[in-house]
């Protein structure tokens, strides 16, 4: 019992290392990246009209007036570059150290606290997320079963054709091409915003319909794979019917592979929610990363946002793995 309890104290100790390397690694790649891309901040956001007195103290309130890492490779006056090491006086220094504190700095644009700006867009982009996975998940599954039950016929095929189309087209085809035909042309539905329960329906779909063709396509091998096992020919053997051996007993086993994606694939709706965002005016996280911090090289946003959806990737892959060992007992007993 004190082993088992150790060995689960020291996966969890383990686990929260791993979950806080990757959120340090992956904003010091997007800080170093952006210091990288040419352009000043403070003209992006004053202004090319603003005084010299107006950039120094915009620079200064922000911290752009200090070296961004702990070297730098200044010019000198003869134009040549020289290394210069500034120690733990930077801006990348004071930025951790203040995160630590659960700080994420203020924005460049409106001087308001990321974090605050951060509240306020993340429910729409989870919400939009989570739409869009339940619509995957309700085309995917339905479809990629009748498609495994029926291999080889027409049926089977008209799915497969589906499931190529909904990975061939990008969210910014499908996106306007559902805007023109249910919001122009039938007028059934809002082209943009978040107003109405009804206005999430065209970004969901756009959002979700490449991750369901590929649950569709997992689905349906894995229901094909699962048919030819033992236990199947056992039940239909003790006179189960065909759907209470698909539906309770194949689909159980075969969703195991699915669960996996599902984890895995929520960082990849939150980090496509971007475009989708964009094309229908979504108040989340997405159009906050674009609009406001790239758009206007506000690194304290950007920083925010793609710390947020790198922590919520994270999260999604625990809670993935946690549902993996309840689907599968034998990842429970090892």
């Amino acid at each position: 019992m004190k082993t088992k309890l150790r060995h689960s104290i020291l996966g969890g100790i383990r686990r929260l290392l791993i979950l806080l390397l990757v959120a340090w690694t992956v904003v010091s790649l997007v800080t170093l990246l952006i210091e990288l891309v040419p352009g000043d901040p403070a003209v992006a956001i004053l202004g090319e009209q603003a005084t010299p007195e107006q950039f120094a103290q915009f620079r200064e309130k922000h911290g752009l007036d200090r070296p961004p890492f702990f070297f730098s490779f200044p010019r000198d006056q003869n134009g040549e570059r020289h290394f210069a090491w500034h120690g733990a006086d930077n801006r990348y220094t004071d930025y951790w150290s203040a995160l630590l504190r659960g700080d994420m700095g203020l924005s460049f644009r409106n001087d308001r606290p990321v974090i605050s700006l951060i509240l306020e867009r993340y429910p729409a982009t989870i919400e939009l997320a989570i739409f869009a996975m339940l619509i995957a998940v309700a085309i995917a599954i339905p479809l990629g079963v009748i498609a495994g039950t029926n291999r080889g016929t027409l049926i089977d095929n008209a799915a497969s054709v589906v499931a190529l189309l909904g990975i061939s087209l990008p969210s910014f085809v499908i996106g306007p091409m559902l805007v023109y035909v249910f919001a122009v042309k039938l007028r059934w539905l809002a082209p943009s915003g978040r107003f109405e329960w009804s206005d999430i329906i065209l970004p969901a779909f756009t959002l979700g319909a490449a991750l369901s063709a590929i649950l569709t396509r997992m689905v349906r091998s894995s229901v094909i794979e699962e048919l030819g096992e033992d236990y199947v020919r056992t039940a239909r053997a003790k006179g189960l019917s065909e759907r209470t051996v698909v539906y309770k007993h194949v689909l159980k086993n075969g969703l195991i592979p699915v669960v996996t994606i599902l984890g895995l694939q929520l960082g990849v709706l939150l980090a496509g929610a971007i475009i989708t965002e964009k094309i229908f005016g979504w108040p989340g996280l997405g159009l906050l990363l674009v609009e406001d911090g790239i758009a206007r090289r506000d690194y304290r946003v950007v920083q925010g946002c793609v710390l947020v959806i790198s922590m919520t990737y994270i999260v999604a892959n625990l809670l993935t793995d946690m549902v993996y060992r309840w689907l599968d007992p034998r990842i429970r007993v090892s």
